[in-house]
């Protein structure tokens, strides 16, 4: 199977839409390469701002350029976009609702061998709690692609949850993307597994695995956290009878968090989570750091498991 990284689905579309709408410009906190945006600064370069290493200046000056027709992204580690920048980004950005989209790359566990100052564990939650603000987390580069594409044509605040490492892509050029609606890849019966970023190819690993053992499990990918699809969520609840959760970050807050909320106040099944289970990650390998920590297809399959024996046939 194919890998990409996401961020590089990133800099191969800004560079093409800004080609296509010349007031698009991008700016950087001094991590052009590993943003990927030195693609865009390299033939637009009066259209390209390296801010340094100053977040905070980055966002307000994307803020500025917003006020004057300008669709701003910024982009910077995603550590760094949302936590250093929260301040200016809920009452600069979100609470004038100006048309700036945060490119936070370098995500969750798989920035790797960087460790935990620079895993972002915790940026779902703290982006999705802002009003105005759009949530998404794409599953694979062509994902990412779409996703970019179709942030430059809404208006508004947007955050998309990018990574470092190369990972499969498993969605197709046709595959449909549209912000606030989850796709759902495999269809089951049994159990509906939500599972954004990098975690939708291990929930469809786990899928096949279980397959042998006479389980049909439903696989969705949430790209899109907030506004997060309620009506896939509580249709799928309706017909499994069953939820597990996978994400590349804390369960507090994150993609599970939200799930449970819909269908605590609308139709409530039991519900397994996978994701960072309250604390900090460490130094290693991508995806030998996924299995450490109970994000990968084995951990998925155990919370199929678990959730079955709680399901109300």
């Amino acid at each position: 199977m194919e890998a990409k990284a996401t961020r590089v689905g990133y800099g191969e579309m800004i560079l093409e839409l800004g080609r296509q709408n010349k007031n698009i410009v991008v700016l950087s906190a001094d991590v052009t390469a590993s943003t990927n945006s030195h693609l865009f600064a390299k033939e637009f370069p009066n259209r390209f701002f390296n801010i340094g290493i100053s977040e905070q200046d980055m966002i307000c000056e994307a803020a500025g350029l917003s006020l004057v027709g300008k669709i701003s992204f910024v982009s910077a580690y995603a550590i760094f976009a949302t936590g250093r920048t929260w301040d200016q980004i809920r009452n600069t950005i979100c609470y004038c609702d100006l048309n700036v989209k945060i490119i936070g790359t370098h995500s969750g566990l798989m920035v790797g061998p960087d460790g935990a100052t620079h895993q972002a564990l915790e940026d779902i939650a703290i982006t999705r709690a802002i009003p105005n603000l759009k949530v998404i987390s794409p599953c694979d580069y062509l994902e990412t692609k779409k996703a970019v594409k179709a942030i430059v044509h809404d208006f508004g605040p947007t955050y998309l949850r990018l990574g470092r490492e190369k990972t499969p892509i498993i969605t197709e050029e046709n595959t449909p993307f549209k912000i606030g609606k989850a796709n759902i890849l495999r269809d089951g019966i049994d159990v509906t597994i939500f599972a954004t970023g990098v975690m939708v190819s291990e929930a469809l690993k786990a899928a096949e695995i279980l397959e042998h053992e006479n389980l049909s499990l439903r696989v969705v990918n949430v790209h899109t956290i907030k506004p997060l699809d309620k009506n896939t969520i509580i249709k799928c609840a309706k017909e499994t009878g069953a939820i597990v959760t996978a994400e590349e970050h804390q369960i507090v807050g994150g993609l599970g968090s939200a799930i449970a909320e819909t269908l605590g106040m609308n139709y409530p099944v039991p519900i397994e989570m996978v994701g960072m289970k309250d604390s900090f990650g460490e130094s290693g390998e991508p995806f030998e750091l996924l299995k450490y920590y109970g994000l990968s297809d084995i951990e998925i399959i155990k919370a199929v498991k678990n959730v079955l024996l709680r399901k109300k046939f």
